[in-house]
């Protein structure tokens, strides 16, 4: 396939891609109950706003209300704002901030309506994929040369060690390693960043590097969240600025946004006073008469300037009333002019900034943007590049003679909601790392878990090559002061703090079986869910703090069953919502239970590979082994459970 056919059937992908999602999102809002979608975590009823402030050109709206609120809705995420009726609304903003009650968003305007009784609705942006189209219809010389790479038409140069001097002592030998061969690296190199294997401490050493040799580099990840966590790292070691709005609010994040850095620039006072010298001019003109379509009869601006010249009257309009529109079209005029000089002056101390900067941040998506088009970096740096389908990493891509992406292609992929663009799954990251090996490094050393919970997703997923580090690698809940239990034989071995990695196998219990909904294609199961429930409630008896405890379970229909039954006690979420986070206890609830030996998509193993390797001091694993061990991978882990950790059969 030639890149020009392979960019055209990228296009048609984003084109299923983005169909889907909207209409996916849209047919849910029909589908359901404001009260369903709420239950599903995807909207927030019964809400009311208040102002809270302006910042960066932004707007903050406070949405509170007096019952707890629990939901998917997360900070960063994009959503519609209604009176009750989303589907009529186009009233959007980003979450910026979220409390037991409340939902902090920021908007560009404040809305026409009373801020009472309000719901929130998850929501989709096509914005993104425009920009992915627009991109790959006027792909750079860097993007096809990226594309060549991929398709086998290019081979790239050998990665050469170069030595340097870190300004991290704390380094292990294999983040140097891939710090030296990716300042080695003319073309591209990949840092291939297991769970807790400091990806990021990682990248923020290269970028440093790359600073100090006089480069500029454009760094870009697919979340918001992602690219404030850089920003954070890496403020006040380089000259940085961030593009787009910080999901997170924090002091260094906001010090760090273009918006900030132009509102505090030395030139920006001419603007003030320009901004000051607009409000009056607009005062002045609305003492005038508006040239509505009631005054203005069919007359053109022109001919209302002529007439007031002439001290005419027209059809029926006294020539006062004439003269007035007159006055506000001349005032309104130079309001035009003045917005545009304004503009204009923005763009200029933008770009001035933009141009300054040793390092510019921001999403893939705003990579597009018009303020970091016009410059050709040295570097792009991309992390969670095996979250990113390829139309989303060749944004950043496109703008920079070099590129280093770091992620994990053995944890979960893209989302892809068209079973037609189901290709674009297929990331950037793991096909480069699939065709030249050599042109990536592995992180071996983590430090998150204990060993034992470490060991299996090791062998399973990386080859054995992953260690513990020292000071993790005996962790207990023993180390936090937590007790052993005194309940009964049973449980005191589950719950045990010694009992690194527990599996409570409910092959022998008549009803261990799933069921589905009517209606639903998800899949719950009673008895798992029990289970959570008191292992959830007895944990936090022996002294487990609700916030060191998370659940996952593959399938919402259970996440939504074990959420009734524990009332908000602690985090619940399916295996997406814990991606590149940790617990210091995790509980899964595996679900599949049937006669048949179906275990659906529990067979996409990325998926067990992010569930097991989100605790740090106990994992407990709830499952039918009879039906899971059909699958080889889910055979092996029981086995292991039963060798290295503590095996309980109900």
């Amino acid at each position: 396939m030639t890149v020009h056919q392979f960019v055209k059937k990228l296009i048609k992908l984003v084109e299923l891609e983005r169909n889907a999602e909207i209409s996916a999102m849209l047919d849910e809002i029909k589908r359901l109950s404001g009260e369903e979608r709420e239950k599903k975590g995807r909207a927030i009823l019964g809400l009311t706003g208040k102002f809270v402030g302006e910042e960066l050109g932004y707007f903050f709206v406070r949405f509170g209300r007096r019952k707890e609120i629990d939901t998917e809705i997360g900070v960063g995420d994009l959503v519609l704002i209604s009176k009750g009726t989303p589907l009529k609304s186009d009233y959007t903003g980003t979450v910026v901030e979220k409390g037991t009650r409340f939902i902090t968003v920021a908007v560009d305007r404040l809305p026409p309506w009373k801020l009472k009784n309000v719901r929130i609705d998850l929501f989709a942006s096509d914005i993104t994929f425009r920009r992915q189209i627009e991109n790959l219809m006027g792909l750079s010389p860097e993007g096809k040369r990226c594309l060549e790479f991929l398709l086998g038409k290019r081979e790239p140069e050998e990665s050469v060690e170069e030595e340097f001097v870190p300004f991290d002592e704390g380094l292990n030998e294999s983040q140097r390693e891939a710090v030296s061969l990716a300042l080695g690296s003319s073309d591209f190199f990949l840092i291939h960043g297991p769970f807790g294997t400091g990806k990021t401490r990682t990248l923020v050493e290269y970028i440093r590097q790359e600073t100090a040799r006089g480069r500029k580099l454009l760094v870009t990840a697919e979340s918001n969240l992602a690219v404030d966590n850089l920003v954070e790292r890496l403020w006040g070691s380089v000259s940085l600025v961030r593009i787009g709005h910080p999901s997170r609010v924090s002091p260094h994040l906001k010090e760090s946004t273009l918006a900030h850095q132009i509102e505090t620039h030395d030139e920006y006072t001419k603007v003030k006073e320009m901004k000051e010298n607009l409000s009056k001019l607009i005062e002045k003109r609305d003492r005038f008469t508006k040239p509505s379509p009631q005054w203005r009869r069919g007359l053109s601006d022109e001919k209302i300037l002529e007439y007031a010249e002439k001290n005419w009257s027209a059809r029926g309009v006294p020539k006062e009333r004439i003269k007035e529109m007159a006055e506000w079209i001349k005032l309104n005029n130079q309001i035009q002019e003045m917005r545009e000089l304004i503009e204009e002056k923005e763009e200029a101390i933008a770009r001035s900034i933009v141009r300054k900067a040793q390092v510019v941040l921001s999403t893939n998506s705003s990579a597009a943007l018009d303020i970091v088009s016009g410059i050709l970096f040295d570097v792009v740096v991309v992390d969670e590049a095996s979250q990113a389908t390829i139309p989303s990493i060749l944004i950043p891509i496109s703008r920079g003679k070099k590129f280093v992406l770091a992620g994990d292609h053995k944890q979960l992929p893209p989302t892809i909601l068209s079973e037609e663009a189901r290709d674009l799954s297929r990331t950037l990251f793991e096909e480069l790392i699939r065709l030249y090996p050599e042109k990536s490094v592995l992180l071996d050393t983590q430090y998150r878990m204990n060993e034992i919970l470490m060991e299996f997703p090791s062998r399973e997923f990386y080859d054995g090559k992953l260690k513990a580090d020292d000071s993790v690698k005996n962790i207990t809940l023993l180390d936090l002061g937590v007790e052993s239990p005194n309940f009964d034989k049973l449980w005191d071995v589950i719950l045990s703090p010694k009992n690194v990695l527990v599996f409570v196998d409910t092959r022998n219990r008549p009803d261990r079986f799933e069921r589905q909904r009517k209606d639903s294609p998800s899949r719950e199961n009673p008895l798992e869910a029990r289970l959570v429930k008191e292992i959830v409630e007895k944990l936090i008896s022996m002294g487990v703090k609700e916030e060191w405890i998370g659940v996952i379970t593959p399938y919402d229909d259970q996440v939504d069953l074990v959420r009734t039954l524990l009332e908000e006690k602690v985090e619940v979420h399916s295996v997406d919502g814990f991606q590149g986070r940790e617990k210091e206890v995790i509980i899964i609830s595996f679900v599949r239970s049937n006669k048949n030996g179906e275990i659906g998509f529990l067979e996409d193993l990325r998926r067990l590979n992010v569930s097991l390797t989100r605790a740090k001091r106990k994992l407990i694993a709830i499952g039918d082994s009879s039906t899971l061990s059909v699958h080889p991978t889910y055979r092996r882990f029981v086995e292991f459970a039963r060798k290295k950790g503590t095996y309980v059969i109900l």
